[in-house]
């Protein structure tokens, strides 16, 4: 593709430059460019790209895409490299999210299950479906490995491509405040959108709520209806804010646990370890939901998928019998079994509200102590350590202190700024450094009745340690530790 071709793809406003190389490929990282490379040069929190731009060239950039004049011989000047990164990556792709139905999912808990749960409802009739989300990637039944919640723009569109090419009709996909900020999603535009809630997480990058929820609220700028949870402040103010988001009357979806105030609403639920009963109420309609994953926040997400669906113009006969269906999520109050008197679930819950959210559903059925075990990742927002443990303390019988993700940080050190948020409870602790002597102490002391939570991994298989990422499946880690009890 030549350099001119791609830009009136874009639908380029500037003067056209007076070279026209073949466009070989696009990106904003200088230590990847090939010989034929479009290099856009984007201002990052660690590194200014324009200090690499004439190395580009060096290296065989085509062109070197700026935001001021370097006097660079082959360079070329716009007023925004981040928007025209993700739209030069659409155009070199040929736009391929146009041609299928975008659903997109926002928010600090749930993304992961609601959208899971879309593609179930969208794949029941044969139908081919492709998602991107924090666990993996899919293209129908076909897995690949997710790095980042919402990939960088090349990456993206090149799977919506792969997408397209392979027949998908629907990408369902979570849609990070990252991603949005970064504004990575180049010229994708949502048939449905939801934002499912907000809480403490990612501070270490927006720097306030305020920001990280101006950040999410973006997503909303670009879809054609809109499907919100009402149970929390963020989510009512979205509302409130739709219309001068997409700058028209948005049509709209609400939901919320609460048996009224939404357009769907949840009455008479029941709580059990393993799943989740109630009454789904919309439109005057009463449908009965048994729901095989558990917690409150599971009806929560249970509404938000059916929202969506609903949106899509899914009719609800069609939508509860594959949701029902659905036997849970990988690492989302997913239940490890052991074969004995006790629970162990693991859940990615590793900031505040949803490790509090989730124990105080698990609070709710279980027969023995509830044991939590959590750790905070290293090299992120340090804010947030005393408040796990607080939500930690505030509804877990027993807590169990140990490692997440500690990375370059001393695993003892992060420790030590988590342990101030238990002090004025009376919740008895230990710490243990190693997760996997943390988690074989926690198996090895299960009373009968027990429910252990393993919170913060959920579904990753790996600890990052150092610059080193090793294997480590909780799911392993347990089975091992099973074994020592004879």
């Amino acid at each position: 593709m030549r350099l001119s071709e791609l830009l009136k793809s874009m639908d380029w406003k500037g003067e056209a430059p007076p070279f026209d190389p073949e466009v070989a490929g696009v990106t904003c990282d200088s230590r990847k460019v090939n010989p034929g490379d479009l290099f856009v040069a984007i201002r990052g929190g660690a590194a200014d790209g324009h200090k690499y731009a004439a190395s580009a060239l060096e290296k065989g950039a085509c062109c070197a895409v700026t935001e001021k004049p370097l006097g660079l011989a082959q360079e070329l000047v716009t007023g925004d490299t981040r928007r025209f990164y993700g739209e030069a990556a659409s155009a070199f792709f040929g736009h391929p999210s146009k041609s299928m139905t975008l659903i997109g999912v926002t928010g600090t808990k749930g993304k992961t299950t609601v959208t899971n749960l879309v593609k179930k409802v969208l794949e029941a009739d044969g139908t081919m479906v492709g998602l991107i989300g924090t666990i993996q990637n899919e293209i129908g039944s076909e897995v690949i490995h997710a790095e980042n919640t919402t990939p960088e723009a090349m990456e993206l569109e090149g799977l919506y491509a792969q997408m397209r090419d392979k027949g998908c009709r629907y990408c369902v996909m979570e849609v990070s405040s990252h991603a949005l900020e970064q504004q990575r999603i180049g010229d994708s535009f949502y048939k449905a959108a939801a934002f499912t809630n907000l809480s403490h997480e990612h501070l270490d990058y927006h720097g306030d709520m305020e920001s990280y929820f101006a950040a999410k609220e973006k997503l909303f700028s670009r879809c054609e209806k809109a499907v919100v949870g009402i149970d929390d402040e963020y989510g009512r103010r979205v509302v409130k804010d739709l219309p001068a988001l997409a700058g028209k009357e948005l049509p709209l979806l609400t939901f919320t646990s609460e048996p009224e105030g939404a357009d769907l609403c949840a009455r008479g639920i029941v709580c059990h370890p393993d799943r989740v009963e109630f009454t789904l109420l919309y439109k005057g309609e009463e449908y009965p939901v048994h729901f095989h994953m558990p917690g409150v926040f599971s009806v929560r997400n249970f509404l938000a998928a059916a929202g969506l669906c609903l949106s899509l113009g899914l009719p609800m006969e069609r939508i509860l019998p594959p949701l029902q269906a659905v036997e849970g999520v990988k690492g989302r109050m997913e239940v490890i079994p052991t074969g004995r008197d006790f629970t162990v679930i693991t859940d990615y819950a590793h900031a505040p509200a949803p490790l509090e959210s989730a124990l105080k559903s698990l609070k709710e059925t279980v027969k023995g102590r509830l044991v939590c075990l959590f750790g905070c990742g290293g090299d992120r927002d340090r804010t947030k350590r005393p408040l796990m443990a607080e939500a930690a303390a505030k509804y877990a019988d027993f807590v169990i202190v140990t490692s997440d993700n500690p990375r370059t940080e001393d695993p003892d050190a992060i420790i030590s700024e988590i342990l101030p948020g238990l002090r004025g409870w009376d919740t008895p602790h230990v710490t243990i450094a190693d997760r996997r002597k943390a988690i074989y102490w926690a198996v090895q002391n299960a009373e009968p009745g027990d429910t252990i939570l393993l919170a913060g991994k959920g579904h990753e298989d790996y600890q990052i340690i150092g610059h080193e990422k090793r294997h480590f499946d909780e799911r392993e880690v347990v089975a091992e530790a099973l074994k020592t009890l004879g």
